[in-house]
């Protein structure tokens, strides 16, 4: 099997992040039925599967957390087959799309035991995939701790404002600095409105990012949201999800 592309998204909140990546895996789902897709929420912050429109039951950090007491690891298992069980049943499985969830550790040093562990383990399971999409949160934390590592494409993402694209090329910054082994890096605004991203351009080229698409501001997101529907299914005239496949046939997967 070929190798599988990998595809993360970064910026802080309210960016349009977790949009964008439904909306890819959306892109993705639909122009390569033949193909197979995971999905990681690696934002503390995670609602990539209401987006989505899948119901997550447990989280890995949910399932590493328990590792701590002794009292839940059954009789003749290793920690380390316990962690692995546990990831294996935080799995949300669905016809095209597998996700799993990072979650948010609930207390201090809950990644630092099985953080090699989870490496090996995410390495193993993503080269059954063709496509894996990362959901990420502005800090990086998986990005920088290698746990998910050799990205093909990391989109990041700003909404339309000077302060957002600014933000944007810190992130930029913090890629550089941990030295996060990506391929190709791009910015994505999001939220724009007829000519906005023109005038941006100067606090854009700021950046160092090449700007790689606009997603206009689009009245169904915002309808969708208010209804607590899932984003994955926009009707196909949505302004938003064509933007989306435009950006995503740009980069030629």
């Amino acid at each position: 099997m070929s190798k599988e592309i990998l595809i993360a998204v970064a910026g802080k909140g309210g960016t349009g992040k977790t949009t964008f990546t439904a909306l890819l895996l959306r892109y993705l789902s639909e122009n390569h039925k033949d193909k197979t897709i995971l999905a990681v929420d690696a934002d503390a912050n995670a609602n990539l599967n209401e987006a989505l429109g899948l119901e997550v039951k447990e989280t890995i950090s949910s399932a590493l957390e328990d590792t701590k007491d002794p009292r839940l690891v059954p009789s003749g298992m290793t920690k380390d087959m316990f962690i692995q069980m546990r990831i294996n049943q935080a799995m949300v499985e669905s016809d095209q799309i597998d996700l799993l969830v990072m979650g948010n550790p609930s207390g201090p040093g809950c990644y630092c035991f099985p953080n090699g562990l989870l490496r090996n383990y995410l390495e193993k399971l993503r080269v059954n995939y063709d496509y894996v999409a990362v959901d990420n949160e502005a800090g990086l934390e998986h990005l920088s701790r290698r746990i998910i590592n050799d990205v093909d494409y990391l989109l990041i993402t700003s909404d339309a404002t000077a302060r957002g694209i600014r933000s944007a090329g810190r992130v930029y910054e913090i890629i550089k600095t941990v030295n996060i082994d990506a391929k190709n890096v791009y910015l994505v605004v999001s939220r724009t409105r007829d000519n906005e991203a023109e005038a941006l351009n100067e606090e854009i080229e700021k950046t160092g990012l090449k700007l790689l698409g606009t997603i206009p501001m689009d009245e169904k997101i915002m309808e969708f949201d208010l209804n607590g529907k899932p984003l994955f299914d926009l009707p196909s005239d949505s302004p938003a999800l064509k933007a989306v496949a435009k950006i995503v046939s740009e980069l030629g997967i």
